[in-house]
């Protein structure tokens, strides 16, 4: 059934249908496309470049959920065969396993695992050597006192200390470097030559699932329309945004207040527009989908950014405010 209303009711798994690379030209008949985009060494290094400023706060994200390198590269595997397939089906090409290998960069050896469905049995990343020792603190029962809670340890020496426990779990990590983490985390505490454990379980954010389905859905609609614009696929979509710097802290909160104001009509606004189309297509077999959406972000930035707007004036001077679109 046809819906609309706020994205923060959007459930849980949506995240799997929050990504759509293949899209139709929005109507807009005054809106002209980019030329199409033509890959190329130049068109290659822009498009690393850009994405490996992008995936900075992606990496970030991965790595507090517990994510590392090889774990997050494996998965990237089964995003570029996908992403390789759509761009065969769109064009009306066979999506052989050679077609996508060529297209993707990706091994015929793991396209037969992925396509076969045997690769995703290994989606599941090993957790860091930090969590491994946490976790058996928490488990272990010769770590664990009378009332089930992990023992405060000595930090070094043979028997039964932090030192110890770490090597149980891994050679291959140094223990100072699990404690400088787990310190880091917040997990423990350092009195004196005693570590203390801080958490006695590990309990699941609170709509942990659903607030991971909107970032994926979110973002990834945001990234689409970006991708749509920067590939001439069509007219563009609707994709700016608002830059300024040089401003002080109070001058931030008082354009986030000022942001959150806007967005409060916008949304108004939309959800009364999109509930007249629903009611209007109700009875049709339409088959489209829609997401608007604003953000606000604000951080300390470096005197000089080159990826900005502005960026040609001199070091050290404020910049004005500016807008941006792709």
């Amino acid at each position: 059934m046809a819906t609309a209303g706020s994205t923060a009711r959007l459930p849980a798994g949506a995240a799997a249908r929050g990504f759509r690379m293949k899209r139709p030209a929005p109507a807009n008949p005054s809106a002209k496309a980019a030329p199409r985009i033509q890959p190329s060494a130049e068109t290659a290094a822009l498009a690393l470049a850009a994405a490996a400023e992008m995936l900075v706060p992606v990496a970030a994200w991965a790595i507090r959920s517990g994510v590392g390198y090889p774990a997050f590269a494996e998965m990237l595997k089964r995003v570029f065969v996908a992403a390789a397939r759509r761009e065969l089906e769109a064009a009306e090409s066979g999506a052989t396993q050679s077609a996508l290998s060529i297209l993707s960069g990706v091994h015929r050896k793991d396209i037969r695992q992925i396509l076969a469905g045997d690769e995703p049995r290994r989606a599941l990343p090993r957790p860091s050597v930090p969590a491994q020792v946490y976790t058996h603190w928490l488990a272990g029962r010769r770590w664990r006192d009378r009332k089930g809670h992990p023992k405060p340890l000595p930090r070094t020496g043979e028997g039964m200390s932090f030192e110890t426990l770490c090597r149980e779990c891994s050679n291959d990590v140094h223990p100072r470097s699990v404690l400088d983490e787990l310190l880091r985390l917040g997990l423990v505490a350092l009195e004196g030559e005693r570590v203390v454990p801080q958490v006695t379980s590990f309990v699941p954010a609170p709509r942990l699932d659903e607030l991971t389905a909107l970032f994926a859905a979110n973002a990834g609609d945001h990234l689409a329309a970006a991708v749509h614009n920067l590939s001439g696929e069509g007219p563009p979509f609707l994709e700016q945004s608002v830059y300024a710097d040089g401003l002080t802290q109070e001058s931030i909160d008082q354009l986030h207040v000022h942001a959150r104001a806007l967005w409060a009509k916008a949304f108004e606004s939309m959800v009364a527009k999109a509930r007249q189309g629903v009611d209007r297509d109700r009875s049709s077999d339409g088959i489209e989908r829609m997401r608007f959406g604003a953000y606000f972000y604000s951080e300390p930035a470096p005197r000089e950014r080159a990826a900005e707007p502005h960026a040609g004036r001199r070091r050290g001077r404020p910049r004005k405010a500016g807008g941006d679109a792709t």
